[in-house]
């Protein structure tokens, strides 16, 4: 019970990693709020693991003020901020990508980051204590060809989250993230172009424990870094890709 009584947001949350996130952080006590567009998906999380869950578009303001707003009405309080919620575009040369793809990737990916710092942070230092997981990606540090603004905006998650690290942990905020790298959900074949087993093969020759990472990794990792047990630890990317980035 490594999150007994810890309250809990996390984005995209629906599915992929961020369902393994809930379903971790309930096992270990945390009271979790759900946040996604996808009513159905996060109904569908929520039933299964007791959380609670609230639509919400990561990269509208209004959505996220109320995401949180409901965290604390429902809970009583707010501990762990996870910024899951991600998208990514397929496999194309970088001038190719069209500009309103272009904007919704860094909405999702960037400006989320950004509109949930402006209201949990400020919960946070009143409270003087808070933590903050951002779930960047191998992407942001060893760049793959033909996806170059999705590993762009990853790279702004990883240096976003040393810069809120170096400025919040005065009043006792540790931020953090993981780098996983592709795994099995919905954004898999987004990242491939296409989902086959030659593709796979190609894709899975590049890391060095021979899997993609699951979302029972991501949870177990972002348990460790959201608990006491990593009090010391704040202004780290840490890498759950099977050796990918060595």
């Amino acid at each position: 019970m490594r999150l007994e009584a810890k309250v809990a947001i996390v984005t995209g949350a629906g599915s992929g990693f961020g369902e393994g996130i809930v379903k971790k952080f309930v096992a270990e006590g945390a009271k979790v709020l759900i946040a996604d567009r996808d009513e159905a998906n996060a109904a569908r999380v929520a039933e299964a693991t007791g959380a609670q869950w609230k639509r919400a578009d990561v990269s509208n303001a209004a959505d996220v003020r109320a995401m949180v707003d409901a965290a604390v009405e429902r809970f009583g309080a707010l501990d762990i901020l996870v910024n899951n919620a991600g998208i990514g575009h397929l496999p194309q040369p970088l001038e190719g990508l069209p500009e309103d793809e272009f904007d919704r990737l860094l909405a999702v990916n960037v400006k989320s980051i950004y509109l949930a710092a402006k209201e949990v942070v400020p919960r946070f230092k009143a409270q003087h204590r808070g933590v903050i997981l951002n779930i960047a990606s191998t992407a942001g540090v060893s760049p793959r060809p033909r996806l170059a603004w999705y590993n762009a905006s990853k790279g702004w998650v990883i240096t976003a989250t040393r810069a809120m690290a170096v400025e919040l942990a005065p009043f006792g905020i540790r931020v953090n993230a993981l780098n996983p790298v592709a795994g099995e959900t919905p954004l898999l074949k987004t990242f491939m172009g296409e989902d086959t087993p030659e593709t796979r093969a190609k894709f899975l020759a590049t890391i060095p424990l021979g899997r993609f990472s699951t979302p029972e990794d991501l949870g177990n990792a972002a348990c460790f870094l959201c608990s006491d047990e990593a009090a010391m630890i704040t202004g780290v990317a840490m890498e759950v890709d099977g050796g990918r980035c060595i």
